[in-house]
């Protein structure tokens, strides 16, 4: 089940919505308005191994970021 997260177009609030089908009804928590914009989802994954393994030089990266890796600049 895919957990969308919006911001509503009305009062601004953000929130999450596990949404079962392209049916689902969605309205915000906060002031039931049915206008919202769907927002670009960031999430993190930890990778099998250390952090230490990872960089290959003894330093640790922050987990779930491209900061260490030359990104994010």
């Amino acid at each position: 089940m895919p957990i969308y997260e919006y911001a509503c177009d009305d009062c601004g609030a953000r929130y999450e919505q596990i949404v079962l089908s392209k049916g689902t009804k969605i309205s915000c928590p906060k002031c039931a308005s049915r206008r919202h914009t769907l927002q670009l989802s960031v999430f993190s994954a930890q990778a099998k191994g250390s952090s230490r393994e990872a960089a290959g030089n003894g330093d640790s990266l922050p987990s779930g970021s491209c900061c260490g890796m030359g990104g994010c600049n």
